[in-house]
């Protein structure tokens, strides 16, 4: 049976907790994600640089330069910690730091595709982050939600799984609602949700569900496929991916003709 290919991304408020990187919560991931190679292909794109950087350099995340500063320092950081995490499970893993201008050269993405190729054909592990460190504020994608839509795009994955602290889309806040109902199958976005404010819930966040909202849009368009579950508790992704039940999150997908 042919593999397939899945993007998996993580938020930062996944990755991080109280100021530091979350080991509990990434070694669950690793775990997972290990136990997902065994049957497919599996890109991560991973939030989390600031967050890591800020555990070393506690600069002012509101000045850009600063910022980029923090980030320079978390990648290595957050790169190191994934690297431990899977050599326990024999995996080797690759950075790949991507940014909107890749995706808008079509040389630059053929480049990004072949090189995600040839590590998947020798068993290693993609993880892709922005590059925060050099992008713009015309050449960035800001969050990577977006990011993660457009490596699943252009890198002709099956799926797009984003983990996070929003476990689905409901048909109300939940938040605000104590009725809100998560809706399970979602074939297509009201124009409304799209265009509300974004709202993240966590310090380094840069998103929220407007954000992913967003991401299953482009995908939607282009006849492609995104999953939204916890970050926290893994059950729902595991089940949705590796038993094949549809116990929790939000699937979209284009309804059938």
């Amino acid at each position: 049976m042919k593999k397939k290919r899945i993007v998996i991304k993580v938020g930062s408020h996944v990755l991080s907790q109280q100021g530091r990187l979350a080991r509990d919560r990434i070694m669950n991931l690793c775990d997972f994600l290990a136990d997902l190679m065994l049957e497919h292909e599996v890109v991560l794109v991973s939030s989390g640089a600031v967050a890591a950087g800020y555990t070393k350099l506690k600069l002012d995340k509101s000045i850009v330069g600063n910022k980029q500063a923090i980030a320079a320092v978390g990648q290595p950081y957050l790169i190191s910690v994934y690297q431990k995490k899977f050599e326990k499970q024999g995996i080797v893993v690759a950075q790949m730091l991507l940014g909107a201008d890749d995706f808008d050269s079509r040389r630059r993405t053929r480049h990004a595709k072949n090189t995600v190729e040839i590590l998947f054909k020798n068993g290693v592990l993609p993880i892709i982050n922005e590059n925060d460190v050099t992008t713009t504020e015309e050449l960035v994608f800001g969050d990577n939600d977006q990011l993660s839509a457009h490596v699943a795009h252009h890198f002709d994955a099956d799926l797009l799984v984003i983990l996070s602290d929003i476990d689905g889309y409901y048909d109300s806040d939940p938040r605000e609602n104590p009725d809100a109902r998560m809706l399970k199958i979602v074939h297509d976005i009201n124009q409304e949700d799209l265009e509300k404010m974004h709202t993240p819930n966590h310090e380094f966040a840069t998103g929220g569900i407007v954000t992913k909202l967003k991401a299953a849009a482009f995908l939607l368009s282009a006849n492609q496929e995104m999953f939204l579950a916890s970050g926290f508790d893994l059950s729902d992704v595991r089940s949705f991916l590796l038993e094949g039940q549809h116990k929790g999150g939000t699937y979209f997908k284009k309804a059938l003709s």
